[in-house]
Formats: C-alpha cells, structure tokens, sequence
C-alpha cells in the first residue's frame, strides 16, 4: 500500500512539473507585448529622433507630405520594439548610424555636456559683466556728482536764480501743453 501510495505522488508530481514547464514556457509570449503607433512607449523612442528629410521635427511630430524617410524609420522602430530592444539599444543603433546629428537633444556626457553648458554659462557671464559696467558708471557718475555739489557752495543768490528759472520753465510748459 506505501508503494502505490508513493507512486502517486510521483506521478502528482511529474504531472504538476509538466505543468508548471507548460505554463512557464508560455510566458514569454504573455510578456511579451505587442506595441503600436499610439502607444506612450512608440512615442518615447520616435521623438528622441530628428526626422532627416529637413522638417526640423522629430520622427513621431513629422508630418510632412512625401517624407517616406518617416515611414520607414517609424517602422523600423516599432519593429526593433517589438523584438524586445530597449529604448537605449534603439537609440545606441541609431546614433551608430547616424551620429549624434540625429538626436533631438545632445546627450549629457562628454562633449555633448558642453553644448547643454556653455550657452548658459556664456549667458552668466555676460549678465555678471553688465552688472559690473553699470556699478561702474553708477559709482563714477555719483563721485562726480558729490564732487560737484561739494565744490560749488550755494548760497541764497543762486538759489534765488534756481526758483526764477524753474518758474519761467513752468510758466512755458503751461503755454505749450
């Protein structure tokens, strides 16, 4: 009796084994998914590109009537996508192809780093250059103007000549306007 007994779980056993090696087997069709032109992921990968026909957009924006360069690339894509390439090995193919002429942004290590870099660096240091001319002249005009004021001494004559002359000015502004 511990005999049969024995067999039958042996036979539960390889019976689950097949099983579970049947299910596993399929699996990678399950995960596998199947992407399309509308999904977030087809996107991602196909504006990372700059369609090469002279639209200036990128692959998935460009719409441009007789581009058969779009088409094709956006085939190309969606089938490397379907193989199970990632979005990097998808970009790493084509900047081997291409160069990174055909990136829609300069990559963030290297040489490319300076072209993200110097345009705001650039930038920087032009605005700290202005700041520094206009203190500059600001300070210079303040100097000559308390150097001025200081050297010549009012007195009540030439305050007096001051209020004259300011009322003639406002006596003439009030014909004219």
């Amino acid at each position: 009796m511990p005999d049969r007994k024995g067999r039958y779980i042996d036979m539960v056993k390889k019976i689950f084994a097949i099983m579970l090696l049947a299910v596993l087997a399929g699996m990678p069709a399950f995960a596998a998914e199947m992407y399309d032109y509308n999904s977030a992921e087809f996107k991602d990968n196909a504006s990372q590109f700059m369609c090469m026909c002279g639209c200036g957009q990128d692959h998935f924006e460009c719409n441009m009537d007789g581009c058969g360069l779009n088409d094709s690339f956006k085939t190309e894509i969606l089938e490397m996508m379907n193989d199970g390439m990632t979005q990097d090995e998808i970009k790493n193919h084509y900047t081997g192809m291409y160069g990174e002429v055909i990136l829609t942004a300069p990559e963030k290590k290297g040489f490319s780093l300076t072209a993200w870099i110097t345009p705001f660096a650039a930038l920087g240091a032009a605005g700290a250059g202005v700041t520094l001319l206009v203190r500059r002249w600001v300070n210079k005009s303040r100097l000559n103007t308390d150097h001025f004021e200081d050297s010549e001494p009012k007195d009540k004559e030439s305050e007096l000549e001051e209020e004259i002359l300011k009322a003639m000015v406002d006596e003439e502004r009030k014909k004219y306007y």
